[in-house]
């Protein structure tokens, strides 16, 4: 099964994923936090993850290398606030991560993820680099 992890403090945002996704069946789990959202990922497989930029607690090539180190090969969508400079959307783009601007609808989200993607487990050496960055 399709599983999305949605870190983002909206909840607005995530009951309106929720329930697209539930006519789609597809799972979807919402964390709050940046180092809550990691830690789920450590402990089910995610398809896709969608993360508020705001909530990232890195800065550069960090943010990527931690995605990829917890979960390799898991697309991760970054939400950034509309009127973000081109420049923070390109980095983003090459850190290997696919933008979308806020506001957006729902569908928008869905229409990101690679469909044939199977859920990925997380890297269970990963734990170290959780304790580094979340305590």
């Amino acid at each position: 099964m399709n599983r999305i992890l949605v870190i983002d403090q909206d909840r607005g945002l995530g009951a309106s994923l929720a329930m697209l996704c539930l006519e789609r069946g597809v799972a979807i789990r919402m964390a709050e936090t940046f180092c809550e959202g990691v830690r789920y990922m450590m402990e089910a497989p995610v398809s896709t993850v969608l993360v508020d930029a705001g909530a990232l607690r890195l800065a550069g090539a960090d943010r990527g290398r931690l995605f990829e180190t917890v979960a390799p090969g898991v697309p991760v969508v970054v939400t950034v606030p509309a009127g973000t400079r081109v420049e923070e959307h390109v980095q983003f783009e090459l850190q290997g991560f696919r933008v979308l601007a806020k506001p957006f609808a729902p569908e928008d989200v869905l229409d990101k993820i690679d469909w044939a993607a199977e859920p990925k487990a997380a890297r269970r050496d990963a734990a170290a680099l959780l304790r580094e960055v979340c305590g």
